[in-house]
């Protein structure tokens, strides 16, 4: 069986594949707060987590992304990731994640760690 963590992670890939305001808002809890770094300003529910989303999205075929589960218990989820852009970049993931009942996350912060390109 599937752990929520797991369906979230591939529910956020699958918004990040289509960038489909939709799906996007589906992931996260009406009053959610998604933070892009630790020290920037959180994007604070549905509204600013769309609009932030598509200002910063990225285009379907630019990259790709393997991760697997650090760590899920009670709500609370860490997950591993790289994100390979192969024209420019490549970073390692760390997300934490803290999800509601329904599965929709309710805190979102991504740490991302440049990597040497390989092109």
């Amino acid at each position: 069986m599937t752990s929520a963590g797991a369906r979230w992670v591939e529910g956020y890939v699958q918004a990040w594949e289509s960038n489909d305001p939709e799906q996007v808002r589906a992931l996260f809890a009406e009053d959610a707060v998604y933070l892009t770094a630790p020290d920037h300003e959180p994007r604070r529910g549905h509204d600013q987590i769309v609009e932030g989303w598509l200002e910063d999205r990225d285009e379907p075929g630019e990259w790709s992304f393997d991760w697997n589960i650090l760590h899920e218990d009670d709500g609370f989820v860490l997950v591993q990731g790289r994100t390979q852009y192969p024209a420019e970049k490549d970073y390692l993931n760390l997300w934490v994640v803290r999800l509601d009942a329904g599965g929709r996350a309710t805190e979102f912060t991504e740490w991302y760690m440049p990597r040497k390109h390989r092109g």
